[in-house]
């Protein structure tokens, strides 16, 4: 295996983490926003304001993509295991 092989399977790695990261993140990060916003126009500070909205929409979001997140994990996987001849050798 040269290191060029590990570097492409390394990148190809951290590019699908980051992809399923952020299909969490952005949804609770502007939901977050809107809230801080609304907090902000109307002077309350009250911490579970901010904490709920975003457990919420992060619930949401897995379980509505949760399906996508899983098949991209599978499809990766099933990738990485049927080229592992090809990486060895």
């Amino acid at each position: 295996m040269t290191p060029e092989t590990v570097l492409t399977v390394f990148q190809q790695t951290l590019e699908l983490l980051i992809v399923l990261i952020m299909i969490v993140l952005l949804p609770a990060l502007f939901v977050g926003l809107i809230v801080a916003m609304f907090q902000a126009a109307t002077s309350i500070n009250e911490q579970t304001l901010s904490f709920i909205p975003k457990l919420i929409v992060t619930f949401g979001v897995l379980m509505f993509a949760g399906p996508l997140m899983l098949r991209m994990l599978i499809e990766f996987t099933r990738g990485l295991i049927s080229n592992i001849p090809m990486l060895i050798g």
